[in-house]
């Protein structure tokens, strides 16, 4: 079972929704960062879809968690059922992928001393063990080094800056080619409305005994890490035990807004990602 230590989700801009979430139930426990399309309108709520599907996705976890057995089917069923609802009220033009919200995502699942890690595109697990080793599981590290030169590469080709790189044609087509091999089954595995997704989740296994810390973490929250060099992941556990995760968040604020909002230190398509991240002990 997991004790939450602490918790937070903040949005990466005041004038745009969360399109983040976090949860735990019994022993299990999520962190989920989702996205749409720069400029597609919402229909699901007044918000965004992406916003919906992260919370859908996590109500219906803390509706069915307690019963489950595998990450796997737990998320396909979640899966099925997101896209049900949504293409119930879609209209025939946003049967497309390209519209819809997709997201990342890291699931686990603490059984007897072992902890199931089940991971979607750039969240992380960290973990520290109670003699003091940690561990990162996930694809966010590669992933991050190549976010970051496709950034710059993209930042200097167009001289645009992390606040309007997103409207440039050069970062949209390659975002659409990216979608078009996701709808193909071609591209990373993604949360989202395609529950064929679900069996190409990584799985990793891990020790987890009692009194094992674990951070949960968007890629907004990890930038502390793999991006920004601010921290180890052993200091950046031991600062959300003794801080918590607000003055970690602030930090990362901080450094995108005003040591360098341009982006020239740290290349990247946001000049604020929204942040997430749940703390926990295995009890």
């Amino acid at each position: 079972m997991f004790t939450v230590l602490d918790r937070l989700s903040w949005p990466g801009s005041p004038v745009k929704s969360n399109e983040d979430s976090c949860g735990a139930s019994a022993d299990w426990a999520w962190v989920i960062d989702t996205s749409i399309f720069p400029g597609t309108p919402p229909i699901m709520n007044k918000e965004s879809d992406a916003t919906w599907l992260a919370t859908f996705v996590s109500e219906r976890l803390s509706d069915l968690a307690l019963n489950a057995e595998n990450g796997v089917d737990l998320l396909r069923h979640v899966m099925e059922e997101a896209r049900t609802v949504f293409l119930a009220k879609a209209s025939e033009e946003r049967h497309d992928f390209l519209t819809w919200p997709v997201g990342a995502m890291t699931l686990v699942h603490r059984r007897a001393n072992l902890l199931d890690v089940w991971t979607f595109g750039d969240t992380t697990a960290y973990l520290r063990r109670p003699g003091g080793e940690v561990t990162t599981l996930g694809d966010a590290p590669d992933m991050r080094k190549f976010e970051v030169a496709k950034a710059r590469e993209f930042l200097e080709k167009t001289g645009a800056t992390p606040a309007t790189i997103t409207a440039t044609p050069l970062f949209r087509d390659w975002l659409a080619e990216r979608r078009q091999r996701q709808a193909q089954s071609t591209g990373l595995a993604l949360l989202g409305l395609d529950p064929t997704a679900a069996d190409r989740l990584r799985h990793e296994t891990v020790p987890c005994e009692q009194d094992t810390v674990i951070l949960l973490a968007s890629d907004g929250f990890s930038a502390l890490v793999d991006l920004y060099e601010d921290f180890t992941v052993g200091e950046l556990i031991q600062a959300a035990l003794t801080t918590g995760l607000e003055p970690l968040a602030q930090r990362a604020r901080e450094v995108e807004t005003q040591i360098d909002p341009d982006g020239k230190l740290y290349p990247r398509f946001k000049v604020s990602d929204d942040t997430t991240a749940l703390l926990l002990r295995a009890m």
